[in-house]
């Protein structure tokens, strides 16, 4: 089992930034993506970036762009999400995530999550 755990999250002023961390348990495949998703209350989950380890592709979707950068570390176990000039709009719960998708931004397609990580934006 791959067991994800995600941590760095708080609360924020608007335009500042923080940075997120998921850590596995072991190394993951290295066809896998992985990367985060988050979900405001009374909202549908959102893909918010990825990192395929194939090729170290990245995609971010549009709300994002510009604003967020996906990594990873050597060992491909650890990804991070460094997110600058925050916007309340990115008030969520922002969960790591690895699997296989299809669609990068296609939820069904990870198959490991964390429990997530609370991230407030004022």
């Amino acid at each position: 089992h791959v067991q994800l755990v995600e941590s760095g999250g708080g609360s924020v002023e608007a335009g500042g930034s923080l940075k997120l961390s998921c850590a596995a348990s072991r190394v993951t495949d290295a066809r896998f993506c992985m990367g985060w998703f988050r979900q405001a209350p009374g909202k549908e989950r959102q893909a918010v970036a990825t990192l395929y380890n194939g090729d170290h592709s990245t995609y971010y979707d549009d709300s994002v762009k510009g604003r967020f950068t996906i990594s990873q570390d050597r060992a491909g176990n650890t990804i991070y999400l460094q997110m600058n000039d925050l916007k309340p709009d990115d008030t969520a719960m922002y969960f790591c995530a690895a699997g296989r998708p299809r669609d990068w931004a296609d939820e069904r397609g990870y198959k490991f999550w964390g429990q997530g990580t609370q991230v407030t934006v004022s």
